[in-house]
């Protein structure tokens, strides 16, 4: 199986590219980012991309794909609705309509987040729920991943300086959180697998919410 990961250097992607370098059936990993993730695996294989709007300078790169881990995202605090909508909307959709072209069969995963609605009130949650929506109506095997609060493992961090920081005061109760409220819970290593099990045997429902992340 061949997989690709958008975003492999982000808190979910870490994860997730961990995930599938230990599946046994995952014969190659294609890492899509700006910036070099730092590890070195004979499955993996590093691609630049300058502009995640454009995917045409790598085409060749994705075909012969099987599943796509989309994680790329950034937090909206202090985005106004268009930088948000340009990371968040087109970077993704750029993805799934080069996929649809390649293959309308691939596995498409996209890290959206809890409580998206396409039509909030909350910016974010419209931007991503509208983004939901069109992937899920573009491929047949598209998903979107709906995490709550998620506890990075094996020494995964996050890009997101406020959330490191949120973490380190609330990292100590997760594990009390996780056995009062598990379903609002998840962790960088289950969003992994759960990604993997989407690409072999699928979820029943199109968005998968946090307590299925488990």
């Amino acid at each position: 199986m061949k997989v690709v990961v958008f975003g492999a250097t982000g808190m979910v992607g870490q994860g997730v590219l961990r995930e599938s370098l230990l599946a046994p059936d995952v014969d190659e990993v294609v890492a899509v980012g700006r910036t070099p993730t730092g590890l070195s695996h004979p499955r993996l294989r590093e691609v630049r991309l300058a502009d995640f709007g454009d995917l045409s300078g790598i085409r060749d790169e994705l075909r012969g794909t099987d599943a796509c881990f989309y994680c790329l995202g950034v937090s909206s605090v202090g985005m106004d609705e268009a930088a948000y909508t340009k990371i968040s909307y087109d970077f993704p959709m750029a993805a799934a309509r080069t996929f649809h072209d390649l293959n309308p069969q691939t596995v498409f995963v996209y890290v959206s987040g809890a409580s998206t609605n396409a039509e909030s009130r909350q910016m974010w949650a419209r931007v991503k729920g509208r983004t939901e929506r069109e992937i899920i109506e573009l491929l047949p095997n598209g998903y979107a991943f709906r995490p709550g609060m998620i506890q990075p493992t094996r020494g995964i961090r996050s890009k997101t300086r406020w959330y490191n920081a949120v973490y380190t005061v609330v990292g100590p109760v997760i594990p009390l959180l996780e056995r009062v409220a598990p379903k609002y819970v998840t962790t960088t290593d289950r969003i992994g697998q759960a990604m993997l099990r989407a690409a072999r045997v699928g979820f029943a429902g199109h968005i998968v919410e946090n307590a299925d992340l488990r």
